[in-house]
This record gives C-alpha cells, structure tokens and sequence, in this order.
C-alpha cells in the first residue's frame, strides 16, 4: 500500500458517496486508475464496506450504554458460543473481546433507560455463559464514527 491508497482511503474514510471522478482529483490521478486501487482495496479486504451515518436520536435509539460482561466459562467453546449469540440482538451495536479483568465490551443503543434495562435483563444477561455484567451509561456522544 503507498501513498496514493493511503489518501484513497482517507478520502473516503471522510465521504464514502464521493464519486470516482471527484475522488481521482483529490488523490491526483484519473478515473480509471481510481477505481481499478479501490477495487484493489475492495479485493484485499482493506475496504471491507461502505455505511451510512445516521442521527440515532431522530430514530428513538439515542441512548447508549457500555456493558462490560464476564463470562464463567472462556474455553474456545464458551467463546465461540457467546460470539455468535450477540449477533441476534440488534441492539448490541458493538462487541469486543477484551483483554481486561472482565472478558467482553458492548456497546449498546436503546431508545432510552427502561429499553436497555429490558434488554440487559431479558437479552443479554441471558446469553451463554454470562457469569456478570457492569454498566456504564453514556452521557453524550464526544466522538461517535
């Protein structure tokens, strides 16, 4: 990877609707050589997808929250099993394995306090191998992308 798909990547880090055309005069190339790096970048994995960035609170899911959750069992089985139950709550936005005293973070958005007790009590403490969770509730978003 050299400089030019550095920029490539951080221009559409910034605005993944950007056109090819317009893309090329920011990186300093034509068109055609623009799309033939993305689609390189696309084929190596590096650009995995594009999204959309949406106001969470115009969609009644402004309230965020932090779990952090142990689990009391961590063998391969445990894990494994864990990993693919947090992808049927769709609440759950995030879900990272940690290298902490606790063994996962969640970040997870509801559409207010009584929403995630509903689903921190029905959802996620009910996931395998659950031994205890921690939450911490989000205030206001400082940095949200």
């Amino acid at each position: 990877m050299d400089i030019i798909d550095r920029r490539i990547i951080a221009a559409l880090s910034a605005d993944g609707r950007m056109t090819m055309t317009a893309l090329a005069d920011r990186v300093g190339l034509s068109k055609s050589p623009v799309q033939q790096r993305v689609r390189a970048l696309e084929r190596r994995g590096i650009i995995k997808g594009y999204t959309t960035v949406l106001d969470h609170s115009q969609l009644q899911a402004g309230h965020i929250a932090f779990v952090q959750v142990s689990l009391r069992d961590t063998r391969s089985a445990a894990l494994a099993a864990f990993n693919k139950a947090v992808h049927a709550i769709p609440e759950i936005e995030q879900c990272h394995m940690m290298a902490a005293d606790f063994d996962y973070l969640l970040k997870v958005r509801t559409r207010d306090i009584q929403h995630f007790r509903r689903i921190l009590g029905e959802s996620i403490s009910g996931l395998p191998h659950v031994g205890k969770t921690s939450t911490y509730v989000s205030m206001e978003p400082v940095k949200d992308i």
